[in-house]
């Protein structure tokens, strides 16, 4: 297995940003949902301090990823891929990134602007106060995850449908 992309196959790095990616969306996703419903309190505030380090994580992972994408080539589609196929492909993954990024800096934008302190990039964030700006921002972060839902789905279906309809094992590149 090689460390960086090849032509045909994603190498050890993209893999691992991959699925480190997935598996911690897997828990932040239904993370947030719960989190929505619980009143204020002990547990509520533990919940949410664990869903602002996964969210960060995913914010780091994504910087992470996007520097791979440009110093590690995506590898080639197989040659049988109509174009069609190709441009869905790409835009899902396009819209999968400014998901993530909408998600993440909604999110961090919500808990600043309700005069929290936050760490980024090693350094320590407040800003004034604006619950307005929090509440459109937060209602970002909502329609965002819903996006990201969508795409995730449609994610899973392409991988299901080329395995099944196409007879190709489209995930073998990515294990």
């Amino acid at each position: 297995m090689h460390i960086t992309n090849t032509v045909t196959e994603y190498g050890l790095i993209s893999k691992l940003l991959h699925w480190i990616s997935a598996l911690v969306l897997v828990v932040q996703i239904p993370l947030g949902f719960y989190l929505v419903d619980l009143d204020f309190g002990e547990e509520r505030i533990a919940i949410e301090n664990i869903h602002v380090i996964l969210g960060l994580t995913v914010f780091y992972l994504v910087i992470l990823r996007l520097i791979n994408k440009i110093l590690n080539p995506t590898p080639k589609l197989a040659a049988g891929i109509f174009v069609g196929q190709k441009f869905i492909a790409k835009l899902n993954h396009v819209l999968l990134y400014v998901a993530i990024l909408s998600i993440t800096i909604s999110g961090i934008l919500k808990k600043l602007f309700n005069g929290e302190t936050l760490v980024i990039f090693f350094k320590e964030i407040k800003i004034k106060d604006n619950f307005e700006l929090a509440d459109q921002f937060y209602n970002i972060h909502i329609y965002s995850n819903y996006t990201i839902i969508a795409l995730i789905s449609l994610h899973i279906l392409a991988v299901i449908a080329h395995r099944l309809l196409f007879k190709d094992n489209l995930l073998k590149r990515m294990l």
